[in-house]
């Protein structure tokens, strides 16, 4: 459901949320080897994030990466929508193009609930919940 493309950027964004501040930025290559993804390919996916101001950064010697509180309360859905757009979730599970509610492919009825809580799910969920959630140690991130 998830392109690796988000599922990177969704790490890359925890990791600075648990690692970073204003004070202490990190350098997309300190982010690629923890979150095992190609250093030009991380910082391609936080400078999108940043058109849209869901991560924070500053050019320069002292530059780098941060998450702000402003940053930390945006959703886990708008992560999503930035670097797959909210289409892809919406897509049909077999990849059929002409796929909806009026002309359901055979598993669209099968998974169309459990796709609208999944939806709903990433909307409500902020940055902030799932780092309180590793924090507690109710959820692990392998960094």
């Amino acid at each position: 459901m998830l392109s690796n493309s988000s599922k990177y950027a969704i790490k890359a964004v925890l990791f600075l949320a648990l690692n970073s501040s204003e004070k202490n930025k990190v350098m997309a290559k300190d982010i690629s080897q923890p979150i095992n993804v190609p250093q030009a390919y991380i910082a391609k996916l936080l400078q999108e994030l940043v058109k849209e101001k869901i991560v924070s950064s500053v050019r320069g010697a002292k530059g780098g990466f941060y998450l702000d509180d402003k940053n930390l309360n945006h959703s886990i859905m708008s992560i999503v929508n930035v670097i797959d757009g909210e289409k892809r979730l919406n897509s049909c599970m077999m990849s059929l193009k002409k796929c909806n509610e009026e002309k359901p492919c055979p598993l669209h009825s099968i998974l169309s609930t459990s796709r609208s809580q999944i939806l709903n799910s990433l909307k409500s969920k902020t940055i902030k919940d799932l780092v309180e959630e590793v924090e507690l140690g109710n959820a692990f991130l392998p960094l």
